[in-house]
Protein backbone atom coordinates (compact mmCIF):
# COMPACT_ATOMS: atom_id res chain seq x y z
CA UNK A 1 0.00 0.00 0.00
CA UNK A 2 2.69 2.33 0.54
CA UNK A 3 3.98 1.74 -2.96
CA UNK A 4 0.44 2.44 -3.69
CA UNK A 5 0.38 5.83 -2.13
CA UNK A 6 3.83 7.17 -3.43
CA UNK A 7 2.72 5.93 -6.59
CA UNK A 8 -0.99 7.63 -6.33
CA UNK A 9 -0.15 11.55 -7.20
CA UNK A 10 1.33 11.31 -10.33
CA UNK A 11 -0.05 8.34 -11.91
CA UNK A 12 -0.42 9.73 -15.54
CA UNK A 13 0.29 13.45 -14.85
CA UNK A 14 3.42 15.84 -14.34
CA UNK A 15 1.69 18.25 -12.12
CA UNK A 16 -1.77 18.48 -10.43
CA UNK A 17 -4.10 20.57 -10.75
CA UNK A 18 -3.74 22.15 -7.51
CA UNK A 19 -0.17 22.34 -7.69
CA UNK A 20 -0.48 23.74 -10.96
CA UNK A 21 -3.28 26.72 -9.08
CA UNK A 22 -0.97 27.28 -6.16
CA UNK A 23 2.12 28.15 -8.56
CA UNK A 24 -0.14 30.25 -10.54
CA UNK A 25 -1.53 32.02 -7.22
CA UNK A 26 2.18 32.74 -6.03
CA UNK A 27 3.35 34.19 -9.35
CA UNK A 28 0.11 36.27 -9.61
CA UNK A 29 0.97 37.40 -5.30
CA UNK A 30 4.50 38.12 -6.28
CA UNK A 31 3.57 40.35 -9.47
CA UNK A 32 1.09 42.11 -7.46
CA UNK A 33 3.55 42.74 -4.26
CA UNK A 34 6.08 43.94 -6.35
CA UNK A 35 3.53 46.25 -8.99
CA UNK A 36 2.27 48.12 -5.35
CA UNK A 37 5.58 48.34 -4.38
CA UNK A 38 6.46 50.47 -7.88
CA UNK A 39 3.66 52.46 -7.05
CA UNK A 40 4.50 53.38 -3.63
CA UNK A 41 7.81 54.33 -5.04
CA UNK A 42 6.68 56.56 -7.52
CA UNK A 43 4.18 58.26 -5.29
CA UNK A 44 6.67 59.13 -3.17
CA UNK A 45 7.93 62.69 -3.73
CA UNK A 46 11.27 63.52 -1.69
CA UNK A 47 14.29 61.56 -1.59
CA UNK A 48 13.99 60.32 1.82
CA UNK A 49 10.74 58.53 1.70
CA UNK A 50 11.96 57.10 -1.27
CA UNK A 51 15.05 55.37 0.30
CA UNK A 52 12.44 54.23 3.35
CA UNK A 53 10.13 52.66 0.75
CA UNK A 54 13.41 50.53 -1.40
CA UNK A 55 14.05 49.47 2.54
CA UNK A 56 10.93 47.92 2.33
CA UNK A 57 10.94 46.65 -1.11
CA UNK A 58 13.99 44.97 -0.70
CA UNK A 59 12.78 43.47 2.88
CA UNK A 60 9.76 41.83 0.71
CA UNK A 61 12.04 41.19 -2.36
CA UNK A 62 14.53 39.66 0.45
CA UNK A 63 11.75 37.18 1.33
CA UNK A 64 9.50 36.79 -1.94
CA UNK A 65 12.98 35.15 -3.36
CA UNK A 66 13.47 32.93 -0.18
CA UNK A 67 10.02 32.11 -0.66
CA UNK A 68 10.58 31.46 -4.94
CA UNK A 69 13.83 29.19 -4.11
CA UNK A 70 11.69 27.83 -1.66
CA UNK A 71 8.92 26.70 -3.61
CA UNK A 72 11.32 26.21 -7.09
CA UNK A 73 13.02 23.28 -4.73
CA UNK A 74 9.95 21.71 -3.57
CA UNK A 75 8.65 21.62 -6.90
CA UNK A 76 11.89 20.36 -8.22
CA UNK A 77 11.52 17.26 -5.56
CA UNK A 78 7.81 16.81 -6.53
CA UNK A 79 9.41 16.92 -10.18
CA UNK A 80 11.83 14.11 -9.97
CA UNK A 81 9.58 12.52 -7.15
CA UNK A 82 6.88 12.35 -10.26
CA UNK A 83 9.73 11.59 -13.24
CA UNK A 84 10.45 8.46 -10.86
CA UNK A 85 6.67 7.57 -9.64
CA UNK A 86 5.99 7.78 -13.63
CA UNK A 87 8.64 5.44 -14.79
CA UNK A 88 7.79 3.05 -11.97
CA UNK A 89 4.02 3.51 -12.68
CA UNK A 90 4.39 2.65 -16.42
CA UNK A 91 6.33 -0.69 -15.81
CA UNK A 92 3.31 -1.55 -13.35
CA UNK A 93 1.04 -0.17 -15.77
CA UNK A 94 2.16 -3.17 -18.54
CA UNK A 95 1.14 -5.46 -15.84
CA UNK A 96 -2.50 -3.47 -14.61
CA UNK A 97 -5.19 -2.88 -17.43
CA UNK A 98 -4.78 0.36 -18.92
CA UNK A 99 -8.14 0.58 -19.66
CA UNK A 100 -9.37 0.13 -15.51
CA UNK A 101 -11.16 3.69 -15.11
CA UNK A 102 -12.30 2.18 -11.54
CA UNK A 103 -8.45 1.70 -10.64
CA UNK A 104 -7.60 5.27 -11.89
CA UNK A 105 -10.33 6.85 -9.90
CA UNK A 106 -9.69 4.89 -6.49
CA UNK A 107 -6.05 5.88 -6.92
CA UNK A 108 -6.51 9.51 -7.78
CA UNK A 109 -9.54 9.58 -4.60
CA UNK A 110 -7.26 7.86 -2.36
CA UNK A 111 -4.43 10.23 -2.78
CA UNK A 112 -6.43 13.45 -3.53
CA UNK A 113 -7.67 14.07 0.42
CA UNK A 114 -3.69 13.86 1.65
CA UNK A 115 -2.10 15.89 -1.15
CA UNK A 116 -5.01 18.38 -0.26
CA UNK A 117 -4.40 18.68 3.36
CA UNK A 118 -0.50 18.84 2.67
CA UNK A 119 -0.96 21.85 0.47
CA UNK A 120 -3.39 23.44 2.12
CA UNK A 121 -0.94 23.54 5.29
CA UNK A 122 1.95 24.51 3.36
CA UNK A 123 -0.48 27.73 1.97
CA UNK A 124 -1.61 28.09 5.63
CA UNK A 125 2.99 28.35 6.52
CA UNK A 126 3.57 30.30 3.11
CA UNK A 127 0.21 32.75 4.60
CA UNK A 128 1.63 33.36 7.87
CA UNK A 129 5.31 34.12 7.10
CA UNK A 130 3.71 36.33 4.69
CA UNK A 131 1.27 38.46 6.68
CA UNK A 132 4.65 38.44 9.83
CA UNK A 133 6.73 39.92 6.81
CA UNK A 134 4.28 42.22 5.29
CA UNK A 135 3.26 43.14 9.04
CA UNK A 136 7.32 44.11 9.81
CA UNK A 137 7.61 45.75 6.65
CA UNK A 138 4.32 48.21 7.40
CA UNK A 139 5.77 49.03 10.79
CA UNK A 140 9.26 49.82 9.29
CA UNK A 141 7.09 52.09 6.63
CA UNK A 142 4.74 53.56 9.37
CA UNK A 143 8.06 54.59 11.52
CA UNK A 144 10.05 55.63 8.87
CA UNK A 145 6.92 57.27 7.14
CA UNK A 146 6.87 59.18 10.53
CA UNK A 147 10.44 60.29 10.77
CA UNK A 148 10.16 61.85 7.14
CA UNK A 149 7.15 63.51 8.48
CA UNK A 150 8.81 65.02 11.39
CA UNK A 151 11.64 65.89 9.25
CA UNK A 152 9.15 67.44 6.73
CA UNK A 153 8.07 70.30 8.87
CA UNK A 154 9.54 73.41 7.11
CA UNK A 155 12.72 75.16 8.76
CA UNK A 156 13.52 77.75 9.60
CA UNK A 157 15.69 80.05 6.93
CA UNK A 158 19.24 80.17 8.69
CA UNK A 159 21.15 83.84 9.48
CA UNK A 160 23.56 84.72 7.56
CA UNK A 161 26.69 84.86 9.34
CA UNK A 162 27.70 88.57 8.66
CA UNK A 163 24.82 89.43 10.79
CA UNK A 164 26.16 86.84 13.17
CA UNK A 165 29.49 88.35 13.65
CA UNK A 166 28.10 92.09 13.47
CA UNK A 167 25.91 91.39 16.26
CA UNK A 168 28.77 89.65 17.91
CA UNK A 169 30.83 92.87 17.74
CA UNK A 170 28.28 94.60 19.41
CA UNK A 171 27.38 92.48 21.95
CA UNK A 172 30.53 91.43 23.78
CA UNK A 173 32.25 95.13 23.95
CA UNK A 174 28.78 96.47 25.27
CA UNK A 175 28.69 93.29 27.67
CA UNK A 176 32.51 94.19 28.78
CA UNK A 177 31.76 97.91 29.47
CA UNK A 178 28.54 96.49 31.31
CA UNK A 179 30.36 94.51 33.62
CA UNK A 180 33.06 96.86 34.19
CA UNK A 181 30.91 99.49 35.21
CA UNK A 182 29.22 97.27 37.89
CA UNK A 183 32.58 96.68 38.74
CA UNK A 184 33.55 99.93 39.49
CA UNK A 185 30.56 100.52 41.66
CA UNK A 186 31.57 97.49 44.10
CA UNK A 187 33.98 98.04 46.82
CA UNK A 188 36.43 95.33 45.28
CA UNK A 189 37.50 97.86 42.64
CA UNK A 190 39.80 99.74 45.69
CA UNK A 191 41.14 96.59 46.77
CA UNK A 192 44.95 96.68 46.81
CA UNK A 193 47.59 94.78 48.63
CA UNK A 194 50.21 96.68 48.80
CA UNK A 195 54.23 95.29 49.72
CA UNK A 196 57.77 97.32 50.20
CA UNK A 197 60.66 94.81 49.91
CA UNK A 198 64.34 96.22 49.99
CA UNK A 199 63.98 98.83 52.85
CA UNK A 200 66.85 99.22 55.18
CA UNK A 201 66.61 103.16 56.50
CA UNK A 202 63.29 103.26 55.59
CA UNK A 203 59.93 101.79 56.12
CA UNK A 204 56.92 100.79 54.11
CA UNK A 205 54.80 103.47 55.30
CA UNK A 206 57.39 106.53 54.05
CA UNK A 207 57.79 104.33 50.74
CA UNK A 208 53.98 104.54 50.10
CA UNK A 209 53.40 108.51 51.56
CA UNK A 210 56.06 108.92 48.60
CA UNK A 211 54.58 106.85 46.29
CA UNK A 212 50.99 109.30 46.23
CA UNK A 213 48.85 105.96 46.48
CA UNK A 214 46.26 106.61 48.18
CA UNK A 215 43.49 103.69 49.71
CA UNK A 216 40.91 105.30 47.47
CA UNK A 217 42.62 104.84 44.19
CA UNK A 218 41.09 101.83 41.93
CA UNK A 219 43.02 99.06 41.54
CA UNK A 220 43.22 99.53 37.54
CA UNK A 221 44.48 103.15 37.98
CA UNK A 222 47.15 101.94 39.91
CA UNK A 223 47.82 99.65 37.47
CA UNK A 224 48.17 101.72 34.49
CA UNK A 225 49.95 104.79 36.45
CA UNK A 226 52.37 102.21 38.25
CA UNK A 227 55.46 103.42 36.49
CA UNK A 228 53.99 107.07 37.33
CA UNK A 229 54.17 105.98 40.90
CA UNK A 230 57.12 104.40 41.01
CA UNK A 231 58.86 107.68 39.62
CA UNK A 232 57.53 109.14 42.57
CA UNK A 233 58.91 107.49 45.06
CA UNK A 234 62.08 109.03 44.26
CA UNK A 235 61.02 111.94 45.70
CA UNK A 236 62.47 110.36 49.40
CA UNK A 237 66.17 111.39 49.14
CA UNK A 238 66.99 107.67 50.27
CA UNK A 239 65.42 105.97 47.26
CA UNK A 240 68.13 105.33 44.49
CA UNK A 241 65.37 103.29 42.46
CA UNK A 242 61.86 101.91 42.60
CA UNK A 243 59.69 99.73 40.82
CA UNK A 244 56.09 98.38 40.58
CA UNK A 245 55.30 94.96 39.70
CA UNK A 246 51.42 93.52 39.72
CA UNK A 247 50.42 89.78 40.60
CA UNK A 248 46.78 89.21 39.76
CA UNK A 249 44.25 89.94 41.30
CA UNK A 250 45.17 93.10 43.67
CA UNK A 251 48.51 92.30 44.91
CA UNK A 252 51.34 95.01 44.17
CA UNK A 253 55.27 95.32 45.45
CA UNK A 254 57.10 98.09 45.39
CA UNK A 255 60.63 96.88 44.99
CA UNK A 256 63.15 99.82 46.29
CA UNK A 257 67.00 100.12 46.13
CA UNK A 258 68.28 102.61 48.24
CA UNK A 259 71.51 104.89 48.54
CA UNK A 260 74.34 103.55 50.14
CA UNK A 261 76.20 105.59 53.59
CA UNK A 262 79.38 106.58 52.66
CA UNK A 263 80.86 108.94 55.23
CA UNK A 264 79.23 110.63 58.06
CA UNK A 265 79.35 114.05 58.72
CA UNK A 266 80.24 114.85 62.12
CA UNK A 267 78.85 117.80 64.52
CA UNK A 268 80.16 117.86 68.13
CA UNK A 269 78.42 114.37 68.98
CA UNK A 270 75.80 114.11 66.16
CA UNK A 271 76.60 111.94 63.05
CA UNK A 272 74.83 112.46 59.81
CA UNK A 273 74.84 110.19 57.42
CA UNK A 274 76.25 111.01 53.44
CA UNK A 275 74.62 109.04 51.17
CA UNK A 276 76.21 108.24 47.73
CA UNK A 277 74.10 110.52 46.17
CA UNK A 278 75.69 113.37 47.93
CA UNK A 279 72.97 114.43 50.48
CA UNK A 280 73.37 114.86 53.88
CA UNK A 281 70.81 113.70 56.18
CA UNK A 282 69.41 116.33 57.98
CA UNK A 283 68.44 114.14 61.45
CA UNK A 284 71.34 112.59 62.99
CA UNK A 285 71.39 108.69 63.14
CA UNK A 286 72.19 107.46 66.97
CA UNK A 287 75.59 106.40 68.11
CA UNK A 288 74.47 102.89 68.38
CA UNK A 289 73.64 102.25 64.91
CA UNK A 290 77.05 103.26 63.80
CA UNK A 291 79.58 100.64 62.42
CA UNK A 292 82.62 99.78 64.13
CA UNK A 293 84.94 101.85 61.32
CA UNK A 294 83.11 104.69 59.44
CA UNK A 295 84.63 107.27 57.41
CA UNK A 296 83.83 111.07 59.48
CA UNK A 297 83.64 114.18 57.10
CA UNK A 298 84.40 117.52 58.82
CA UNK A 299 82.59 119.43 57.05
CA UNK A 300 79.11 120.37 55.13
CA UNK A 301 79.39 122.10 52.63
CA UNK A 302 76.60 121.03 49.67
CA UNK A 303 78.76 121.65 47.14
CA UNK A 304 82.41 120.03 48.16
CA UNK A 305 80.67 117.03 49.81
CA UNK A 306 78.98 116.35 46.24
CA UNK A 307 82.20 116.52 44.83
CA UNK A 308 84.15 114.66 47.67
CA UNK A 309 81.40 111.41 46.76
CA UNK A 310 81.88 111.49 43.40
CA UNK A 311 85.52 111.64 43.53
CA UNK A 312 85.24 108.67 45.86
CA UNK A 313 83.50 106.50 43.54
CA UNK A 314 86.43 106.51 41.68
CA UNK A 315 88.80 105.07 44.69
CA UNK A 316 88.87 101.30 45.62
CA UNK A 317 86.75 99.56 48.67
CA UNK A 318 90.20 98.93 49.98
CA UNK A 319 91.44 102.88 50.57
CA UNK A 320 88.12 103.93 51.39
CA UNK A 321 87.80 101.49 54.48
CA UNK A 322 91.19 102.69 55.14
CA UNK A 323 90.13 106.37 55.71
CA UNK A 324 89.29 107.77 59.26
CA UNK A 325 88.68 111.33 58.92
CA UNK A 326 88.64 114.07 56.04
CA UNK A 327 88.80 117.72 56.82
CA UNK A 328 89.85 121.03 54.76
CA UNK A 329 92.83 121.74 55.22
CA UNK A 330 93.44 124.94 52.86
CA UNK A 331 96.77 126.86 51.96
CA UNK A 332 97.67 130.53 49.91
CA UNK A 333 98.22 128.26 46.81
CA UNK A 334 95.24 125.31 47.20
CA UNK A 335 92.05 126.13 48.84
CA UNK A 336 90.54 122.91 48.47
CA UNK A 337 93.07 120.81 50.06
CA UNK A 338 92.10 118.03 51.87
CA UNK A 339 93.86 116.50 55.12
CA UNK A 340 92.83 112.73 55.23
CA UNK A 341 93.55 111.05 58.49
CA UNK A 342 93.94 106.90 57.89
CA UNK A 343 93.20 104.48 60.59
CA UNK A 344 96.67 103.65 60.66
CA UNK A 345 97.75 107.40 61.71
CA UNK A 346 99.15 108.29 58.44
CA UNK A 347 98.31 111.52 56.87
CA UNK A 348 97.68 112.64 53.13
CA UNK A 349 97.54 116.15 51.90
CA UNK A 350 95.61 116.25 48.61
CA UNK A 351 93.62 118.45 46.52
CA UNK A 352 89.80 117.96 46.32
CA UNK A 353 89.52 118.12 42.84
CA UNK A 354 92.54 115.53 42.45
CA UNK A 355 91.26 113.29 44.86
CA UNK A 356 90.24 110.65 42.62
CA UNK A 357 93.31 110.43 40.65
CA UNK A 358 96.08 111.40 43.29
CA UNK A 359 95.03 109.45 46.68
CA UNK A 360 94.97 106.12 44.62
CA UNK A 361 98.68 106.27 44.72
CA UNK A 362 98.86 105.80 48.84
CA UNK A 363 98.16 101.91 48.31
CA UNK A 364 101.61 102.02 46.19
CA UNK A 365 103.41 104.33 48.56
CA UNK A 366 102.05 102.45 51.85
CA UNK A 367 103.80 99.53 52.04
CA UNK A 368 107.64 101.35 51.74
CA UNK A 369 106.59 103.28 54.49
CA UNK A 370 107.86 102.17 58.14
CA UNK A 371 106.82 104.23 60.69
CA UNK A 372 103.72 106.61 60.69
CA UNK A 373 104.33 109.08 57.93
CA UNK A 374 102.86 112.02 56.02
CA UNK A 375 102.03 111.97 51.98
CA UNK A 376 101.96 115.79 50.96
CA UNK A 377 100.54 115.42 47.23
CA UNK A 378 99.34 118.86 46.52
CA UNK A 379 102.17 119.93 43.75
CA UNK A 380 103.91 116.39 43.83
CA UNK A 381 103.90 113.12 45.96
CA UNK A 382 106.16 113.00 48.57
CA UNK A 383 106.22 111.38 52.28
CA UNK A 384 107.63 112.27 55.46
CA UNK A 385 107.91 111.14 58.88
CA UNK A 386 105.24 112.41 61.19
CA UNK A 387 107.57 112.06 64.17
CA UNK A 388 110.09 114.73 62.51
CA UNK A 389 107.43 116.55 61.08
CA UNK A 390 106.05 116.91 64.87
CA UNK A 391 109.43 118.07 66.07
CA UNK A 392 109.63 120.55 63.35
CA UNK A 393 106.21 121.82 64.33
CA UNK A 394 107.11 122.06 68.08
CA UNK A 395 110.09 124.32 67.26
CA UNK A 396 108.30 126.66 65.13
CA UNK A 397 105.86 126.67 67.44
CA UNK A 398 108.62 126.78 70.31
CA UNK A 399 110.03 130.19 68.12
CA UNK A 400 106.68 131.52 67.24
CA UNK A 401 105.94 131.83 71.23
CA UNK A 402 109.59 133.16 72.15
CA UNK A 403 108.81 135.86 69.59
CA UNK A 404 105.43 136.69 71.40
CA UNK A 405 106.99 136.91 74.26
CA UNK A 406 109.52 139.15 73.03
CA UNK A 407 106.57 141.53 71.69
CA UNK A 408 105.14 141.35 74.77
CA UNK A 409 108.19 142.20 76.94
CA UNK A 410 108.99 145.52 74.52
CA UNK A 411 105.47 146.55 74.37
CA UNK A 412 105.79 146.28 78.30
CA UNK A 413 108.62 148.07 78.30
CA UNK A 414 107.41 150.73 76.00
CA UNK A 415 104.51 151.44 78.40
CA UNK A 416 106.53 151.60 81.47
CA UNK A 417 108.85 154.19 79.62
CA UNK A 418 105.25 156.68 78.37
CA UNK A 419 104.71 156.06 81.97
CA UNK A 420 107.86 157.22 83.69
CA UNK A 421 107.75 159.98 80.92
CA UNK A 422 104.44 161.11 82.01
CA UNK A 423 105.65 161.31 85.91
CA UNK A 424 108.04 163.16 84.72
CA UNK A 425 106.27 165.84 83.08
CA UNK A 426 104.01 166.36 86.10
CA UNK A 427 106.57 166.40 88.62
CA UNK A 428 108.25 169.23 86.58
CA UNK A 429 104.89 170.98 86.45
Amino acid sequence: MSKDKKQEPTQGKELSEWQKRNQEYLQKKAEEEAQLAKEEAKGDSGKKEVSITSDAETNLSEWQKKNREYLRKKAEETKEEQESDISENTEEATEVDPNSEEQKELIADESSPELEEEAAEAEQEQDEAENSEVAKATKVEKVEEKKVKTKKKPTKPSIPRVHIWRAITILIPSLLVLFFSIYLLTPFSTLKNIEVTGTVETNADQIKEASGIRDSDYTFDLLLNKDKHAEMIKSNHWIESASIHYQFPTNFTIQVKEYGIVAYYVSGEDHYPILSSGTVETSPVSLVSLPETYMSVLFNDEQQVKTLIEQLAEISPEIKQAIKTIELAPTSVTSDLLKITMYDTDEVLVPLSELGKKLPYYSKIKPQLTVPSGIDMEVGIYSYSLADKALEEEKIKAKEEEKKKQEEEKKKQEEQGNQNQTTQQSQSR
